[in-house]
């Protein structure tokens, strides 16, 4: 698959986010919009969802799971008419991912901070099964704030988990309020590496050629974990929720919804 290709379906991916929760009345729009071209390399191009075993997605930052559910519809795993059930009771598509509603998700999450202990188990029950896929789990910079993230980094080092990728959705955003201004991360880069990862700065993770360019540099990473700090933009793709912590959660009205539709063509 082509990067145009991949880019095709990243704009598609945002206007069935976007559709989503306009239809169904609520979600995150913000923190899925930001993490599109990274989610879309992912399936599109890490994961084949009908192999066993395979590599795996740990969505730390369950609540941005609309972004999931769009590419996991491009795959074929959710039928378009679902989307106006999102976040409703007895619907497949819950607000966090849900491995009882759908196991294509990967893991059930929504408790800020515990996926990256998730994905790490997952990471070394593969190193002793002999399996070489590995497992991605994508944080919010926010849930960094979260002491059992660092937890997680200093055990992933420790054991070695070279197969396992942790990528910070760095957005600049927690929740409503610039993540720095809350606690501050920085700088976050060199914190990590001195946890004893492998550590790659995308600079644009909203760039297709850049969020590819980084992955694939990803997979000749050995004896260390990997993480990448992805520098996003909330919101992206529509212009009045760019970098607005507003649309953290928040449904956009009618009025707004067209505006989006017309934008993400």
């Amino acid at each position: 698959m082509t990067i145009d290709q991949l880019k095709e379906h990243a704009l598609a991916a945002r206007r069935d986010i976007v559709s989503m929760i306009y239809e169904s009345g609520i979600g995150h729009p913000g923190g899925a919009l930001s993490i599109v071209e990274i989610l879309t390399w992912l399936y599109h191009r890490e994961i084949d969802l009908n192999a066993s075993p395979r590599a795996r997605v740990v969505m730390s930052k369950g609540h941005a799971v609309a972004a999931q559910y769009a590419l996991l519809y491009q795959l074929g795993k959710i039928k378009r008419e679902e989307f106006a059930t999102f976040r409703q009771i007895d619907s497949r598509l819950q607000g966090h991912p849900s491995i009882k509603s759908l196991p294509e998700v990967d893991a059930t999450t929504g408790l800020l901070g515990q996926g990256l202990s998730v994905a790490l188990g997952m990471a070394a029950a593969k190193k002793l099964a002999g399996d070489p896929h590995r497992v991605f789990a994508i944080l919010g910079d926010g849930e960094l704030h979260e002491g059992q993230i660092w937890e997680s980094l200093q055990q992933a080092s420790h054991m070695q988990m070279d197969n396992l990728v942790a990528i910070v959705d760095y957005n600049g955003f927690s929740s409503h309020d610039p993540v720095n201004s809350v606690i501050n991360l920085e700088p976050l880069a060199d914190k990590i590496r001195c946890f004893g990862w492998h550590v790659l700065e995308l600079h644009n993770g909203n760039d297709m050629h850049q969020v590819a360019d980084t992955l694939m540099l990803s997979r000749h990473l050995k004896g260390k974990p990997v993480a990448i700090v992805a520098h996003t933009t909330k919101g992206c793709g529509v212009s009045y929720m760019e970098n607005n912590g507003d649309w953290h959660s928040k449904t956009p009205t009618t009025e707004q919804y067209q505006q989006a539709m017309e934008e993400l063509q």
